[in-house]
């Protein structure tokens, strides 16, 4: 059994720890969901993975233990094997499976606000939402580090499948702005947690929300905006049909209004001197190993160096919490507005460290260098009519009008006024942190790609 668990997580897109060598040390059963139908038994079990490093991680594992084979999740099998509360059972990814969502989805509506607890799962729900216990689930095939699975179009959960010890921001952060009635953020209705009474312990393995019907990914409709920017020769950005900027105006509005309401229920602090100049020294470090990746970020070093320099002279900086890891990628529009959603932090990031207050033009830095990145991803991919007849020039012209017409407009909407030389010193920092993080990024994963953070530092030393 522990070979066959091994070979599904080594091959699961979810599985982050691809190309390291690592063994299957531990699994264990957290809990079982009430009232199967004959035949199925539906766990939640954790797997404790070690690396050659002695690293240790623990990933989700809910599986549907059927005493028949299951043609129709042929595709979702995990294996076959003799379980010792089960007997010989048929395994199956349980999130590929409607029978044993179902019984996820009935556990959470038999909790009405509160906690209901069962072995050692714990369900939680925020009053004001009936589940509809009528629907089927879907899974989602694009997701990757976790698997969300909607129930027609009432409710969206998302499984976490690599955990950690402690509280969740995506939930913390979720039950927040739920509970203080926040339109700029997915309704949470309840969360799934593993309550280890003895170690003092919860590791929180689910989020259950509103699903957002009418949602259009903010990321695809930027790059919409491109491409009718690009298809027309002679017409500037604020003249084309597709212009972005008023979208971009209203989501700086949201996120102006997101962050007051976390200023408002989480704590509000002061980053000393010391800590800022800390900070800085972050970046430095950062920057320093990105140049043994990326050579040509060499040619940009002193600009970037002065920006920090700038930062650690900057003294105490007001912090608080954010969403740590936001893009045009975590944006949804909607009939009733602009939602922002994955308030996890950055992913590569321990736990500890994304539950850390920070500046909120940290949040404003992502989403002004996403803004730079639409332009010239169409650039690089192509589109469907090209006037321009490979003027390499003008495209690059047209993509930097569009970036600059929708990052005015979003900082605009955002500050209500002009930047203070402090908080542009702070923006200017985060800015050029991200880009080389990007260019990192970009020269192990696209290469062809890691012109698009270093051009943005270029035109950094220009202004």
């Amino acid at each position: 059994m522990s070979d066959t668990l091994r070979d599904f997580i080594a091959g699961a897109r979810w599985f982050g720890g691809k190309g390291r060598d690592w063994t299957l040390t531990g699994v264990r059963r957290v809990g079982e969901l009430p009232d199967p139908p004959p035949g199925l038994h539906v766990t939640i079990e954790l797997a404790e993975l070690t690396y050659d490093t002695g690293e240790t991680e623990l990933y989700q594992l809910p599986l549907a233990y059927y005493a028949e084979h299951q043609e129709r999740l042929e595709h979702a099998s995990v294996g076959e094997w003799h379980d010792d509360d089960f007997g010989h059972a048929f395994v199956y990814d349980a999130v590929h499976d409607r029978e044993a969502m179902g019984l996820w989805l009935r556990a959470f509506a038999e909790v009405t606000d509160g906690r209901v607890t069962r072995d050692q799962l714990a369900f939680h729900r925020v009053e004001g939402h009936e589940l509809d216990l009528t629907v089927h689930s879907t899974l989602f095939k694009g997701e990757q580090s976790n698997s969300s699975v909607a129930f027609g179009e009432d409710s969206l959960m998302k499984v976490f499948r690599k955990v950690t010890p402690g509280v969740n921001p995506d939930i913390s952060i979720h039950e927040v702005l739920t509970r203080a009635g926040s339109d700029h953020v997915a309704a949470l209705y309840g969360w799934l947690d593993v309550v280890d009474d003895e170690a003092d312990t919860t590791i929180q393995l689910a989020m259950l929300q509103q699903f957002l019907r009418t949602a259009s990914d903010g990321w695809d409709l930027a790059l919409s905006s491109v491409r009718n920017l690009f298809a027309e020769a002679d017409l500037h950005a604020e003249e084309v049909g597709g212009d972005f900027a008023g979208e971009a105006s209203r989501l700086g509005t949201a996120l102006a209004e997101t962050h007051e309401t976390l200023a408002a229920h989480f704590p509000v602090t002061t980053r000393s001197a010391d800590e800022t100049a800390a900070l800085a020294d972050a970046m430095r470090t950062r920057l320093d190993a990105a140049l043994a990746v990326v050579p040509a970020l060499a040619e940009h070093e002193a600009k970037v160096r002065s920006t920090y320099d700038a930062l650690a002279a900057l003294g105490e900086v007001t912090v608080q919490q954010v969403h740590g890891d936001l893009h045009l990628g975590q944006t949804l529009r909607t009939v009733r507005g602009w939602k922002i959603v994955d308030f996890e932090g950055e992913p590569a990031k321990p736990l500890s460290e994304r539950m850390l207050p920070d500046s909120p033009w940290r949040d404003v830095a992502g989403m002004l260098r996403s803004f730079d990145y639409a332009p010239r991803v169409v650039m690089m991919t192509g589109f469907a009519a090209d006037p321009f007849e490979g003027s390499e020039e003008q495209k690059s012209y047209r993509a930097t009008e569009w970036s600059a017409r929708n990052a005015r407009a979003f900082l605009a909407a955002y500050a209500g006024r002009e930047l203070t030389a402090d908080e542009q010193t702070l923006l200017s920092a985060y800015v050029a942190d991200k880009a080389v993080y990007e260019a990192v990024y970009e020269a192990r994963n696209r290469p062809a790609w890691v012109d698009i953070p270093l051009d943005a530092l270029a035109r950094m030393e220009q202004a």
